[in-house]
């Protein structure tokens, strides 16, 4: 039996999770429209949570700069996608409270996650786990096919990746490895933080369900995946000016995703 399958097998023997659904190969898009309708409905809540990401991207890379070390935000910007799941939480309780028809204030986006900050902190730490291994396997690419241990200039650097085979060896063997970080994360990811932000479950059930999720909705899933890929890499290829309307985006459409995929009763 294939490792996903047994992994799957166990996990329905013990009946970790909620039930999840079947959604159809187009429902990302869906998601992808109601979360820009939640984001036109509540546009200074979204866009101004999306101006601290954007605002946080210019400050790091001003200190990397400021120290000749600039092109380490590609590292960056790349571990970035390994950890937005959480800090996405905000919108996933803006769309919440719309979908109540409560009134959508910081405090009540506040309040309502305080009451996960615990289970949430759990989910970080595997989150900031992937994180650090993503940072430790692109320095040891960079030492791999570049050489040394000093960290080049952005200048140099692009240079060096885009013209030399070295750095397209880099190039080649990064992505890959940044895929398959970034392939893992999503399988645990995609519905896991708005699970734990709504139900108190542990960490282990809703990772289990989230792995569910994907398993039983590949092809959408794998759209979805795409979708998610493509936008951040426009909102971090325009120095993170794009995040201030694509990372509310994703943020309200996960939700939506989360509702579809996840029956809660």
């Amino acid at each position: 039996m294939p490792a996903d399958g047994a992994l799957l097998m166990l996990i329905d023997e013990q009946r970790l999770g909620f039930k999840v659904r079947s959604v159809p190969l187009d429902a990302p898009w869906t998601w992808l429209a109601k979360g820009w309708r939640d984001l036109c409905a509540m546009p200074f809540a979204s866009l101004g949570y999306g101006a601290v990401f954007c605002a946080v991207g210019w400050l790091t890379f001003a200190v990397l700069s400021q120290h000749d070390v600039s092109s380490l935000i590609v590292v960056l910007a790349g571990g970035f996608l390994l950890v937005a799941p959480l800090f996405g939480a905000g919108f996933y309780e803006m769309s919440r409270l719309r979908e109540k028809g409560e009134r959508v204030t910081f405090r009540s986006v506040v309040d309502g996650c305080a009451g996960a900050v615990g289970r949430l902190a759990m989910f970080g730490i595997v989150l900031y786990f992937a994180y650090f291994l993503w940072v430790e396997l692109s320095f040891m690419l960079f030492t791999v096919f570049l050489g040394g241990t000093e960290v080049p200039e952005a200048s140099t650097f692009f240079h060096q990746l885009i013209f030399t085979n070295a750095g397209l060896g880099l190039l080649f063997a990064g992505v890959l490895t940044g895929a398959a970080l970034a392939g893992l994360v999503f399988c645990l990811s995609s519905v896991a933080a708005p699970l734990l932000l709504v139900k108190d479950v542990d960490l282990v059930t809703a990772m289990a369900t989230s792995i569910r999720a994907v398993h039983a909705n590949r092809g959408p899933m794998l759209l979805w995946a795409a979708i998610i890929a493509g936008h951040m890499a426009l909102g971090l290829a325009t120095l993170f000016v794009g995040l201030l309307v694509i990372f509310p985006l994703l943020g309200h459409a996960t939700w939506h995703a989360f509702r579809d995929l996840v029956d809660l009763d």
